[in-house]
Protein backbone atom coordinates (compact mmCIF):
# COMPACT_ATOMS: atom_id res chain seq x y z
CA UNK A 1 0.00 0.00 0.00
CA UNK A 2 2.79 2.43 0.89
CA UNK A 3 4.53 1.75 -2.42
CA UNK A 4 1.26 2.44 -4.23
CA UNK A 5 0.97 5.74 -2.40
CA UNK A 6 4.53 6.66 -3.37
CA UNK A 7 3.69 5.95 -7.00
CA UNK A 8 0.56 8.07 -6.64
CA UNK A 9 2.64 10.89 -5.18
CA UNK A 10 5.04 10.70 -8.12
CA UNK A 11 2.15 10.79 -10.57
CA UNK A 12 0.70 13.81 -8.76
CA UNK A 13 4.07 15.52 -8.99
CA UNK A 14 4.37 14.89 -12.72
CA UNK A 15 0.80 16.07 -13.23
CA UNK A 16 1.31 19.28 -11.26
CA UNK A 17 4.47 19.97 -13.26
CA UNK A 18 2.19 20.46 -16.27
CA UNK A 19 -0.25 22.79 -14.52
CA UNK A 20 -0.08 26.42 -15.67
CA UNK A 21 1.33 28.80 -13.09
CA UNK A 22 -0.67 31.87 -12.18
CA UNK A 23 0.92 34.91 -13.81
CA UNK A 24 -0.79 37.31 -11.38
CA UNK A 25 1.35 35.96 -8.55
CA UNK A 26 4.91 36.32 -7.30
CA UNK A 27 6.81 34.37 -4.64
CA UNK A 28 9.83 35.40 -2.60
CA UNK A 29 11.83 33.03 -0.40
CA UNK A 30 14.84 33.05 1.89
CA UNK A 31 16.46 30.11 3.68
CA UNK A 32 17.06 30.02 7.41
CA UNK A 33 20.18 31.89 8.46
CA UNK A 34 22.40 32.10 11.50
CA UNK A 35 24.51 35.24 11.74
CA UNK A 36 27.91 35.26 13.34
CA UNK A 37 29.52 38.18 15.20
CA UNK A 38 31.19 39.19 11.93
CA UNK A 39 27.78 39.58 10.27
CA UNK A 40 28.24 36.64 7.91
CA UNK A 41 25.25 34.37 7.49
CA UNK A 42 25.22 30.60 7.18
CA UNK A 43 22.33 28.27 6.38
CA UNK A 44 21.89 25.87 9.30
CA UNK A 45 19.68 23.36 7.44
CA UNK A 46 17.90 23.05 4.07
CA UNK A 47 14.81 25.08 3.33
CA UNK A 48 11.70 23.36 4.73
CA UNK A 49 9.08 25.74 3.32
CA UNK A 50 6.98 25.00 0.26
CA UNK A 51 4.46 26.79 -1.93
CA UNK A 52 2.29 26.49 -5.03
CA UNK A 53 0.47 28.91 -7.33
CA UNK A 54 -1.64 27.26 -10.01
CA UNK A 55 -4.30 28.35 -12.45
CA UNK A 56 -7.02 25.78 -12.92
CA UNK A 57 -10.00 25.66 -15.24
CA UNK A 58 -13.13 27.82 -15.19
CA UNK A 59 -11.46 30.73 -13.43
CA UNK A 60 -10.20 28.63 -10.52
CA UNK A 61 -6.90 29.56 -8.85
CA UNK A 62 -5.07 27.79 -6.03
CA UNK A 63 -2.25 29.15 -3.85
CA UNK A 64 -0.51 27.80 -0.80
CA UNK A 65 2.38 28.43 1.57
CA UNK A 66 3.66 25.58 3.74
CA UNK A 67 6.02 25.75 6.69
CA UNK A 68 7.77 22.44 7.27
CA UNK A 69 9.60 21.31 10.39
CA UNK A 70 12.02 18.43 11.02
CA UNK A 71 12.60 18.26 7.29
CA UNK A 72 10.82 19.25 4.08
CA UNK A 73 9.24 15.86 3.42
CA UNK A 74 5.73 16.74 4.60
CA UNK A 75 5.59 20.23 3.09
CA UNK A 76 6.71 18.81 -0.27
CA UNK A 77 4.17 15.99 -0.11
CA UNK A 78 1.31 18.31 0.81
CA UNK A 79 2.15 20.90 -1.85
CA UNK A 80 2.11 18.18 -4.51
CA UNK A 81 -0.89 16.13 -3.43
CA UNK A 82 -3.21 18.89 -2.22
CA UNK A 83 -3.23 20.37 -5.70
CA UNK A 84 -4.31 17.04 -7.18
CA UNK A 85 -7.13 16.82 -4.62
CA UNK A 86 -8.50 20.22 -5.63
CA UNK A 87 -7.73 20.85 -9.30
CA UNK A 88 -8.62 17.50 -10.90
CA UNK A 89 -12.20 18.50 -11.60
CA UNK A 90 -13.43 18.32 -8.00
CA UNK A 91 -14.58 21.95 -8.03
CA UNK A 92 -17.53 22.89 -10.24
CA UNK A 93 -18.95 26.30 -11.06
CA UNK A 94 -22.29 25.11 -9.67
CA UNK A 95 -20.85 24.41 -6.23
CA UNK A 96 -22.14 26.47 -3.33
CA UNK A 97 -19.98 27.95 -0.57
CA UNK A 98 -20.70 24.98 1.67
CA UNK A 99 -19.72 22.60 -1.14
CA UNK A 100 -16.39 24.36 -1.63
CA UNK A 101 -15.65 24.39 2.09
CA UNK A 102 -16.45 20.68 2.33
CA UNK A 103 -14.17 19.84 -0.60
CA UNK A 104 -11.35 21.91 0.89
CA UNK A 105 -11.66 20.20 4.26
CA UNK A 106 -11.81 16.75 2.70
CA UNK A 107 -8.70 17.47 0.65
CA UNK A 108 -6.64 18.14 3.78
CA UNK A 109 -7.93 14.96 5.40
CA UNK A 110 -7.15 12.80 2.35
CA UNK A 111 -3.67 14.27 1.94
CA UNK A 112 -2.67 13.66 5.55
CA UNK A 113 -3.98 10.09 5.48
CA UNK A 114 -2.08 9.53 2.24
CA UNK A 115 1.11 10.85 3.81
CA UNK A 116 0.84 8.53 6.80
CA UNK A 117 0.34 5.60 4.43
CA UNK A 118 3.61 6.47 2.68
CA UNK A 119 5.51 6.07 5.96
CA UNK A 120 3.56 3.01 7.10
CA UNK A 121 6.31 0.53 6.21
CA UNK A 122 8.92 2.62 8.01
CA UNK A 123 6.75 2.87 11.12
CA UNK A 124 6.23 -0.89 11.13
CA UNK A 125 9.96 -1.54 10.81
CA UNK A 126 10.61 0.99 13.58
CA UNK A 127 8.22 -0.83 15.93
CA UNK A 128 9.86 -4.16 15.14
CA UNK A 129 13.36 -2.86 15.91
CA UNK A 130 12.23 -1.29 19.18
CA UNK A 131 10.83 -4.65 20.28
CA UNK A 132 14.18 -6.30 19.54
CA UNK A 133 16.43 -3.84 21.39
CA UNK A 134 17.03 -4.31 25.13
CA UNK A 135 15.71 -1.54 27.34
CA UNK A 136 17.96 0.61 29.49
CA UNK A 137 21.19 -0.39 27.73
CA UNK A 138 23.54 2.26 26.37
CA UNK A 139 24.70 2.11 22.76
CA UNK A 140 28.26 1.13 23.69
CA UNK A 141 26.99 -1.81 25.75
CA UNK A 142 24.99 -3.25 22.87
CA UNK A 143 26.18 -6.15 20.78
CA UNK A 144 27.43 -5.31 17.26
CA UNK A 145 24.17 -6.57 15.78
CA UNK A 146 22.10 -4.49 18.19
CA UNK A 147 24.23 -1.44 17.44
CA UNK A 148 23.36 -1.82 13.76
CA UNK A 149 19.70 -2.03 14.70
CA UNK A 150 20.07 1.09 16.83
CA UNK A 151 21.63 2.99 13.93
CA UNK A 152 18.85 1.84 11.65
CA UNK A 153 16.32 3.04 14.21
CA UNK A 154 17.82 6.53 14.07
CA UNK A 155 17.51 6.55 10.29
CA UNK A 156 13.89 5.44 10.48
CA UNK A 157 13.10 8.09 13.08
CA UNK A 158 14.44 10.74 10.73
CA UNK A 159 12.49 9.26 7.83
CA UNK A 160 9.12 9.35 9.55
CA UNK A 161 9.49 12.55 11.58
CA UNK A 162 8.36 15.98 10.53
CA UNK A 163 5.22 17.86 9.73
CA UNK A 164 3.98 21.08 8.20
CA UNK A 165 1.59 23.96 8.70
CA UNK A 166 -0.33 25.37 5.76
CA UNK A 167 -2.30 28.35 4.56
CA UNK A 168 -4.18 27.82 1.30
CA UNK A 169 -6.09 30.35 -0.77
CA UNK A 170 -8.67 29.25 -3.32
CA UNK A 171 -10.33 31.62 -5.76
CA UNK A 172 -13.47 30.00 -7.18
CA UNK A 173 -16.43 31.74 -8.82
CA UNK A 174 -14.67 35.03 -8.05
CA UNK A 175 -14.80 34.30 -4.32
CA UNK A 176 -11.83 33.93 -1.99
CA UNK A 177 -11.60 31.01 0.43
CA UNK A 178 -8.81 30.76 3.01
CA UNK A 179 -8.02 27.43 4.68
CA UNK A 180 -5.51 27.54 7.51
CA UNK A 181 -3.77 24.84 9.52
CA UNK A 182 -1.25 26.20 12.00
CA UNK A 183 0.74 29.40 12.16
CA UNK A 184 1.02 30.83 8.64
CA UNK A 185 -0.98 33.92 7.73
CA UNK A 186 -3.23 35.39 5.04
CA UNK A 187 -3.73 39.13 4.54
CA UNK A 188 -6.27 40.60 2.13
CA UNK A 189 -5.38 44.16 1.16
CA UNK A 190 -8.00 46.03 -0.83
CA UNK A 191 -9.12 49.50 -1.74
CA UNK A 192 -12.69 50.60 -1.18
CA UNK A 193 -14.76 52.98 -3.27
CA UNK A 194 -14.18 55.83 -0.81
CA UNK A 195 -10.39 55.65 -1.14
CA UNK A 196 -9.65 53.67 2.00
CA UNK A 197 -7.03 50.92 1.84
CA UNK A 198 -8.02 48.07 4.13
CA UNK A 199 -5.91 45.23 5.49
CA UNK A 200 -7.78 42.17 6.71
CA UNK A 201 -6.07 39.30 8.51
CA UNK A 202 -8.20 36.29 7.62
CA UNK A 203 -8.11 33.73 10.40
CA UNK A 204 -5.95 33.42 13.48
CA UNK A 205 -2.90 31.26 14.16
CA UNK A 206 -3.57 27.93 15.84
CA UNK A 207 -1.47 28.25 18.98
CA UNK A 208 -2.01 28.14 22.73
CA UNK A 209 -2.65 31.90 22.55
CA UNK A 210 -5.80 31.24 20.53
CA UNK A 211 -8.73 31.03 22.97
CA UNK A 212 -10.84 28.98 20.57
CA UNK A 213 -8.06 26.41 20.31
CA UNK A 214 -7.67 26.30 24.07
CA UNK A 215 -11.39 25.66 24.44
CA UNK A 216 -11.16 22.84 21.90
CA UNK A 217 -8.25 21.27 23.78
CA UNK A 218 -9.95 21.77 27.13
CA UNK A 219 -12.96 19.90 25.76
CA UNK A 220 -10.65 16.93 25.21
CA UNK A 221 -9.67 16.96 28.89
CA UNK A 222 -6.35 18.81 28.66
CA UNK A 223 -4.98 21.26 31.22
CA UNK A 224 -5.29 24.68 29.57
CA UNK A 225 -3.07 26.46 32.08
CA UNK A 226 -0.28 23.98 31.45
CA UNK A 227 -0.62 24.43 27.70
CA UNK A 228 -0.49 28.21 28.04
CA UNK A 229 2.61 28.04 30.18
CA UNK A 230 4.40 25.56 27.92
CA UNK A 231 3.58 27.44 24.68
CA UNK A 232 5.30 24.69 22.65
CA UNK A 233 3.77 21.26 22.11
CA UNK A 234 6.28 18.59 21.07
CA UNK A 235 8.66 21.33 19.99
CA UNK A 236 6.17 23.32 17.90
CA UNK A 237 3.88 26.25 18.67
CA UNK A 238 1.06 25.06 16.40
CA UNK A 239 -1.95 23.21 17.79
CA UNK A 240 -2.90 22.15 14.27
CA UNK A 241 -0.41 20.63 11.86
CA UNK A 242 -0.20 18.14 9.02
CA UNK A 243 1.81 14.99 9.63
CA UNK A 244 3.96 14.74 12.78
CA UNK A 245 3.01 11.17 13.65
CA UNK A 246 4.39 11.52 17.19
CA UNK A 247 1.64 13.88 18.31
CA UNK A 248 -1.02 12.16 16.21
CA UNK A 249 -0.46 8.56 17.28
CA UNK A 250 1.81 8.69 20.33
CA UNK A 251 0.25 11.67 22.10
CA UNK A 252 -0.42 9.58 25.21
CA UNK A 253 3.36 9.46 25.70
CA UNK A 254 3.58 13.28 25.78
CA UNK A 255 2.92 14.73 29.24
CA UNK A 256 0.99 17.78 28.02
CA UNK A 257 -1.27 15.66 25.80
CA UNK A 258 -1.52 12.36 27.66
CA UNK A 259 -4.91 13.13 29.24
CA UNK A 260 -6.62 13.83 25.92
CA UNK A 261 -9.70 11.75 25.14
CA UNK A 262 -8.98 11.99 21.42
CA UNK A 263 -6.27 13.29 19.10
CA UNK A 264 -5.55 16.82 20.34
CA UNK A 265 -3.29 17.95 17.48
CA UNK A 266 -5.27 17.87 14.25
CA UNK A 267 -4.88 18.71 10.57
CA UNK A 268 -8.44 19.96 10.13
CA UNK A 269 -8.30 23.36 8.43
CA UNK A 270 -10.15 26.37 9.71
CA UNK A 271 -11.95 27.66 6.63
CA UNK A 272 -13.25 31.19 6.75
CA UNK A 273 -16.45 32.31 5.05
CA UNK A 274 -15.81 33.32 1.46
CA UNK A 275 -15.07 36.89 0.47
CA UNK A 276 -16.39 38.22 -2.81
CA UNK A 277 -13.69 39.63 -5.07
CA UNK A 278 -16.18 41.36 -7.36
CA UNK A 279 -14.80 44.82 -8.08
CA UNK A 280 -11.95 44.41 -5.57
CA UNK A 281 -8.63 46.06 -6.34
CA UNK A 282 -5.63 45.15 -4.20
CA UNK A 283 -3.56 42.12 -3.37
CA UNK A 284 -3.52 38.95 -1.29
CA UNK A 285 -0.52 37.98 0.84
CA UNK A 286 0.30 34.49 2.11
CA UNK A 287 3.12 34.47 4.66
CA UNK A 288 5.05 31.64 6.27
CA UNK A 289 5.61 31.49 10.02
CA UNK A 290 9.29 32.33 9.65
CA UNK A 291 8.49 35.56 7.83
CA UNK A 292 5.89 36.51 10.43
CA UNK A 293 8.26 35.86 13.33
CA UNK A 294 10.99 37.92 11.70
CA UNK A 295 8.61 40.85 11.25
CA UNK A 296 7.26 40.59 14.78
CA UNK A 297 10.73 40.48 16.30
CA UNK A 298 11.67 43.63 14.41
CA UNK A 299 8.45 45.65 14.80
CA UNK A 300 6.32 43.90 17.42
CA UNK A 301 3.22 41.72 16.87
CA UNK A 302 0.84 44.67 16.61
CA UNK A 303 2.79 46.32 13.79
CA UNK A 304 3.81 43.27 11.74
CA UNK A 305 0.86 43.31 9.34
CA UNK A 306 1.08 47.04 8.76
CA UNK A 307 4.80 46.93 8.10
CA UNK A 308 4.43 44.05 5.66
CA UNK A 309 1.72 45.80 3.66
CA UNK A 310 3.72 49.03 3.59
CA UNK A 311 6.78 47.22 2.24
CA UNK A 312 4.75 45.40 -0.42
CA UNK A 313 3.07 48.64 -1.51
CA UNK A 314 6.44 50.39 -1.74
CA UNK A 315 7.96 47.60 -3.84
CA UNK A 316 4.91 47.43 -6.11
CA UNK A 317 5.55 51.08 -6.92
CA UNK A 318 9.17 50.38 -7.88
CA UNK A 319 9.54 46.85 -9.27
CA UNK A 320 8.69 45.62 -12.75
CA UNK A 321 7.54 42.11 -11.83
CA UNK A 322 5.67 40.45 -9.00
CA UNK A 323 8.50 37.98 -8.53
CA UNK A 324 10.87 40.89 -7.94
CA UNK A 325 8.38 42.53 -5.58
CA UNK A 326 8.02 39.42 -3.41
CA UNK A 327 11.74 38.68 -3.33
CA UNK A 328 12.64 42.30 -2.52
CA UNK A 329 10.21 42.32 0.41
CA UNK A 330 11.64 39.07 1.79
CA UNK A 331 15.17 40.44 1.49
CA UNK A 332 14.12 43.60 3.33
CA UNK A 333 12.66 41.53 6.17
CA UNK A 334 15.80 39.42 6.24
CA UNK A 335 17.93 42.55 6.65
CA UNK A 336 15.62 43.85 9.38
CA UNK A 337 16.01 40.59 11.27
CA UNK A 338 19.79 40.50 10.95
CA UNK A 339 20.31 42.04 14.38
CA UNK A 340 18.86 39.04 16.23
CA UNK A 341 21.50 36.76 14.68
CA UNK A 342 19.06 34.18 13.34
CA UNK A 343 16.05 33.81 11.08
CA UNK A 344 13.84 30.95 9.99
CA UNK A 345 12.79 29.99 6.49
CA UNK A 346 10.75 32.80 4.96
CA UNK A 347 8.19 32.62 2.15
CA UNK A 348 5.94 35.38 0.82
CA UNK A 349 3.32 34.87 -1.88
CA UNK A 350 1.69 37.93 -3.46
CA UNK A 351 -1.39 37.62 -5.65
CA UNK A 352 -2.73 40.80 -7.25
CA UNK A 353 -6.45 41.43 -7.58
CA UNK A 354 -7.50 43.53 -10.59
CA UNK A 355 -4.19 45.27 -10.19
CA UNK A 356 -1.37 45.99 -12.61
CA UNK A 357 2.08 47.22 -11.72
CA UNK A 358 1.88 49.94 -14.33
CA UNK A 359 -1.20 51.81 -13.10
CA UNK A 360 0.14 52.54 -9.62
CA UNK A 361 -3.12 51.70 -7.87
CA UNK A 362 -2.84 51.35 -4.10
CA UNK A 363 0.66 52.80 -4.13
CA UNK A 364 1.61 56.13 -2.58
CA UNK A 365 1.20 59.20 -4.77
CA UNK A 366 3.85 61.79 -4.04
CA UNK A 367 2.67 65.23 -3.21
CA UNK A 368 4.55 68.26 -2.04
CA UNK A 369 7.31 67.65 0.50
CA UNK A 370 6.88 63.92 0.12
CA UNK A 371 3.33 63.90 1.42
CA UNK A 372 1.13 61.05 0.26
CA UNK A 373 -2.41 61.56 -0.93
CA UNK A 374 -4.37 58.32 -1.24
CA UNK A 375 -6.04 57.91 -4.64
CA UNK A 376 -9.47 56.62 -5.27
CA UNK A 377 -9.30 53.45 -7.35
CA UNK A 378 -10.03 54.26 -10.97
CA UNK A 379 -9.52 57.97 -10.55
CA UNK A 380 -10.75 60.68 -8.28
CA UNK A 381 -9.34 63.65 -6.50
CA UNK A 382 -5.79 63.76 -5.21
CA UNK A 383 -6.99 65.33 -2.01
CA UNK A 384 -7.41 63.19 1.09
CA UNK A 385 -10.81 61.53 1.35
CA UNK A 386 -10.85 61.16 5.14
CA UNK A 387 -11.71 64.72 6.01
CA UNK A 388 -8.90 66.85 7.42
CA UNK A 389 -5.42 65.79 6.29
CA UNK A 390 -3.86 63.50 8.84
CA UNK A 391 -7.16 62.62 10.48
CA UNK A 392 -8.26 59.09 9.56
CA UNK A 393 -11.80 58.03 10.33
CA UNK A 394 -12.45 54.27 10.53
CA UNK A 395 -15.16 52.76 8.39
CA UNK A 396 -17.46 49.95 9.34
CA UNK A 397 -16.84 46.86 7.25
CA UNK A 398 -18.81 43.60 7.32
CA UNK A 399 -21.43 44.87 9.76
CA UNK A 400 -21.93 47.56 12.36
CA UNK A 401 -19.25 48.23 14.92
CA UNK A 402 -21.85 49.33 17.40
CA UNK A 403 -20.26 52.74 17.65
CA UNK A 404 -17.64 54.77 15.91
CA UNK A 405 -14.11 53.76 16.80
CA UNK A 406 -11.77 56.41 18.16
CA UNK A 407 -10.52 58.88 15.59
CA UNK A 408 -6.78 59.34 15.37
CA UNK A 409 -5.34 62.69 16.21
CA UNK A 410 -3.67 65.05 13.81
CA UNK A 411 -0.55 64.21 11.88
CA UNK A 412 2.49 64.25 14.10
CA UNK A 413 0.60 63.50 17.32
CA UNK A 414 -0.86 59.99 17.31
CA UNK A 415 1.00 58.82 14.20
CA UNK A 416 4.68 57.92 14.02
CA UNK A 417 7.03 60.79 13.33
CA UNK A 418 8.39 60.72 9.80
CA UNK A 419 10.84 62.82 7.86
CA UNK A 420 9.50 65.35 5.44
CA UNK A 421 10.69 63.49 2.37
CA UNK A 422 9.49 60.01 3.39
CA UNK A 423 6.55 58.60 1.39
CA UNK A 424 3.58 57.69 3.56
CA UNK A 425 0.74 55.31 3.01
CA UNK A 426 -2.51 55.24 4.94
CA UNK A 427 -4.19 51.98 5.86
CA UNK A 428 -7.12 51.00 7.98
CA UNK A 429 -6.23 47.77 9.74
CA UNK A 430 -8.84 45.64 11.46
CA UNK A 431 -9.43 42.10 12.59
CA UNK A 432 -11.69 40.28 10.14
CA UNK A 433 -15.27 39.96 11.41
CA UNK A 434 -15.23 36.50 9.85
CA UNK A 435 -13.51 35.11 12.92
CA UNK A 436 -14.08 37.79 15.54
CA UNK A 437 -17.71 38.37 16.36
CA UNK A 438 -16.84 41.49 18.28
CA UNK A 439 -15.36 43.05 15.10
CA UNK A 440 -12.42 44.24 17.14
CA UNK A 441 -10.93 47.34 15.58
CA UNK A 442 -7.15 47.36 15.74
CA UNK A 443 -5.84 50.77 14.88
CA UNK A 444 -5.73 53.37 12.18
CA UNK A 445 -2.15 54.16 11.44
CA UNK A 446 0.33 55.79 9.13
CA UNK A 447 2.94 53.53 7.66
CA UNK A 448 6.35 54.36 6.36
Amino acid sequence: MASQRRQMMQSHQSWTDDLPLCQMCGVGTAPNCTYGPDGKDTQSHPNEDGHFRFRGEEGCFLYGVFNGFDGSRVSSFVSQCLTAELLLGQLKSTHTDSDVRRILSQAFDVVEKSYFETIGDALAEKATIISQLPEGVSFHQLSPQSQKLSERLKDLEQEVSGGATAVVALIHNNKLYIANVGTNRALLCKSTSDGQNQVIQIGRPHTTENEDELQRLAGLGLDVSGLRQAALIAGQSSTRRIGDYRVKYNYTDIDLLSAAKNKPIIAEPEIQASQSLEGVTGFLLLMSEGLIKALESAHGPEQANQEMVAMVAAELAQQGSLEAVAQSVVERVKRLHHDVYASGHMTLLIRTLNYTLADGALTPTQGRWGETHPHRVGGGSDAPTQGRWGVTRPHRVGGEWGRDAPTQGRWGRDAPTESRNTPRLRWIVFISPLFNQANQLRTNCYLQ
